[in-house]
């Protein structure tokens, strides 16, 4: 009797646990596209209209000192999706141009190679995700490569539909290049829409699917194209920009967009609220780096492109019930790379074999309300043959730029002049050769 009884109790009790353990959270992360870090009603912005992001900030924590770890979109969207530094991957340190082209040496040996773009074997979050048992979607902006090779589809996702290029008229959904850059899946798509609404309806479809298998976490990933130029409100005009007036724009066509973003956001939370997840799921949003004219980067200097603090400064907002107690402000200084590390972690999903992640996990500090170790963040740009750098450890910053002939550089105490207004380099040049060494160190690591 007892042989034939312990057998069948084990049973009962591996089948009780395993009906009691629960999926991880879902994960909805939601990116937009060179906005400026005062371009919220949560940042400081008066002329914007954005009570749903401003809600999510609400009930969730606002960050307020975090940086993307490139002042362009690919090496931004290349980190947050390896959770290390562009500069490991040969080519993806400067935005892809339109056309599938590169822009400095080793992009521009890639591109005429058709090799340019984040190889599947380098991604980490979306795989990662994927074994741990996440069913992973994408609609919108990709921008890590062109050929099939690189598209999402190789790199740990379910479902794609978006566009591969960096800018996209947001009514016929074409870039000023002979490329069709549509797709769904890997097939061309050709439709009818505003491309912020069409990102919004493909994500509240994924999310109501996903809502009948609720036992399977998802990773919803909602790369915006608002509000990157072309300058196109869902009001305006729909003629086709021509390469002249690609860039036109001013602010209340910019502030249009961005509302239009919001309602695709407060589209997103509602779909999530009506399937009954919205207390399993993690919500963070953020922008990709800094604006670029007419884009308000509030009292940070300069613009997109440069690695002052108004080029990598971002927004980030995230929200998950009975985790992130809501209404906070974290000052703690972190970077979109390390949103990597905290997807994983949160997810219960495994860093690859022989993988080292570069970010840290910023959103545990959130919960725990604890301080990140001390860090320094190094920076690399590159573009033709103009090439910035930046390295932060502490209360300083070194920031250099050196194109043809002429090279600048700069040392600041973010502490007592977070605006970057004035130099210290000659009141503290130990402190400027200190960190230009570090600089020189990381990038000789690189290799």
């Amino acid at each position: 009797m007892k042989t034939y009884l312990l057998p069948l109790l084990f049973a009962m009790f591996i089948g009780l646990g395993a009906g009691t353990l629960k999926a991880g959270p879902n994960i909805v992360f939601i990116l937009a596209d060179d906005m400026g870090f005062a371009d919220l009603g949560c940042y400081g912005a008066t002329d914007v209209e954005t009570p749903n992001i401003d809600r999510l900030a609400a009930e969730g924590v606002k960050f307020s000192n975090v940086y993307a770890m490139g002042a362009e979109c690919t090496p931004s969207r290349t980190s947050i999706l390896t959770g290390q530094y562009p500069q490991r991957f040969k080519g993806m340190e400067c935005a892809i141009g339109t056309g599938n082209v590169g822009r400095y040496d080793d992009a521009i040996e890639l591109a005429e190679a058709k090799n340019l773009g984040l190889a599947a074997q380098d991604a980490v979050l979306a795989p990662a995700l994927k074994k741990a048992g996440y069913h992973n979607g994408v609609f919108g902006k990709w921008h890590l490569g062109y050929e099939d090779k690189f598209s999402p589809l190789e790199q740990g996702f379910d479902e794609f539909t978006g566009f591969l290029g960096g800018n996209v008229d947001y009514f016929h959904h074409v870039e000023l290049s002979p490329i069709h850059v549509f797709l769904k899946g890997r097939e061309k798509l050709t439709r009818d829409g505003y491309t912020t609404d069409l990102i919004s309806e493909d994500a509240v479809n994924f999310i109501n699917e996903r809502a009948k298998q609720k036992e399977v976490p998802f990773f919803l990933y909602l790369p915006h194209a608002a509000p990157h130029f072309p300058f196109q409100a869902p009001d305006s005009d729909t003629t086709l920009p021509t390469e002249e007036t690609w860039l036109d724009g001013d602010r209340p066509t910019y502030a249009k967009m961005i509302a239009s973003l919001d309602d695709s956001v407060g589209a997103v939370l509602s779909a999530l609220e009506d399937a009954q997840l919205l207390e399993n799921t993690l919500v963070v949003f953020a922008s990709d780096h800094g604006a670029i004219r007419p884009g308000d980067n509030g009292p940070y200097r300069d613009f997109k492109g440069t690695l002052f603090e108004g080029g990598i400064r971002v927004p980030l907002i995230a929200k998950w019930p009975n985790h992130l107690s809501g209404g906070r402000v974290c000052s703690e200084v972190g970077t979109l790379m390390d949103l990597t590390n905290s997807f994983l972690r949160i997810a219960g999903a495994k860093v690859p074999d022989g993988i080292k992640l570069d970010g840290l996990d910023l959103l545990s500090s959130a919960e725990t309300n604890t301080s990140l170790p001390d860090r320094s963040i190094p920076w690399r740009a590159k573009r033709g043959d103009r090439v910035w750098k930046a390295f932060r450890r502490g209360p300083w910053k070194y920031v250099a730029k050196t194109e043809a002939d002429s090279s600048e550089e700069w040392l600041f105490n973010l502490d007592e002049d977070p605006y970057e207004t004035t130099d210290r380099t000659a009141q503290h040049s130990d402190v400027a050769k200190e960190l230009k060494q570090a600089l020189d160190a990381w990038e000789q690591s690189l290799n």
